[in-house]
């Protein structure tokens, strides 16, 4: 019952995000046989190419086929390459699962140690020092941390590729931008769930049955502390797939964030419209993902379900 509940939902925020999309880049201002002929085009070349792309019909009948060929999985070919677009999403779509993982790891082992340690020390100088450096490296946005990053280890240092994936450290400096800002978020999270519970009666009473300090704080504290952690890393974790276009395009990143701005540049639209179904489709995976594990992480969430 609630798998079937939560797919339900997900299937109205799937056709949702599919019909706004498909509105607003028709709305948008250009035309893709314009981009595709340039102005010295004729009336008839136009008129012709606009013909065999099908964008003389209704909006609605063009909706119509579009939500026709996705019901058979063809998500259509590039207006410009005419490639299927399921090969160019299979090239792209990896790089962005392989940046976000990465950076998701990067962002939990700094954050949760960070937040767990400024959670014991609240109110003492390594508390401040921790919340200051989670607050800084929050407001430094991807745009600015990633130059920043990418002058300091590949320019000066010269340790680092500057962009691109031609070597496998190329995924660092990205990873990085990413991984830092997640781990922010993540430090001041799991130290305000921490305080939450750490005067509960129960860590009181397992300090006096004597655990050790560690088993008080990794076996029932933090286990407690969890679901708003979950939360913020489900919600972190869908951004990422649904590709990081600043980042991506800083570092040269071939993503699918950085094929989503390269498609609208072109008006291209089947793959604005694949791009962002992929986008729609990883944050509505994420999300039931991060409600089953509500369910694994607090006893309380399966009885009220």
């Amino acid at each position: 019952m609630f798998l079937i509940k939560k797919l339900s939902n997900f299937a109205i925020v799937i056709f949702g995000v599919l019909l706004l999309t498909f509105l607003l880049i028709h709305l948008v201002p250009g035309d893709p046989v314009e981009v595709m002929l340039g102005e010295s085009a004729s009336t008839a070349d136009r008129t012709q190419l606009r013909a065999d792309l099908g964008l003389d019909q209704p909006l609605i009948q063009q909706f119509g086929t579009y939500l026709a060929k996705l019901s058979q999985g063809d998500l259509g070919k590039s207006i410009h390459t005419k490639t299927p677009i399921v090969e160019i999403v299979k090239t792209r779509y990896p790089a962005t699962v392989k940046l976000a993982l990465l950076s998701l790891f990067i962002g939990i082992a700094l954050g949760v140690p960070m937040g767990i340690y400024a959670a014991l020390k609240a109110n003492h100088w390594q508390d401040i020092v921790v919340t200051l450096v989670s607050v800084r490296l929050s407001a430094m946005p991807a745009f600015w941390l990633g130059p920043m990053l990418m002058l300091i280890f590949a320019v000066w240092l010269g340790w680092l590729p500057v962009s691109g994936m031609d070597s496998g450290a190329s995924i660092i400096l990205p990873a990085l931008t990413l991984g830092f800002g997640l781990s922010a978020i993540l430090t001041r999270m799991t130290r305000t769930s921490l305080l939450e519970v750490l005067n509960d009666d129960y860590i009181r009473t397992a300090r006096a049955k004597g655990l050790t300090e560690q088993a008080v704080i990794l076996r029932h504290a933090l286990r407690a502390a969890l679901l708003p952690i979950i939360t913020i890393v489900g919600l972190q974790m869908g951004s990422l797939l649904a590709g990081t276009v600043i980042t991506e395009t800083i570092f040269s990143w071939d993503g699918i964030g950085r094929l989503l701005v390269e498609s609208i540049e072109k008006r291209d639209y089947p793959v604005t419209q694949a791009c962002v179904l992929i986008v729609a489709l990883s944050y509505v995976l994420v999300n039931l993902i991060t409600d089953t594990l509500y369910r694994f992480a607090d006893p309380r969430v399966r009885v009220s379900a």
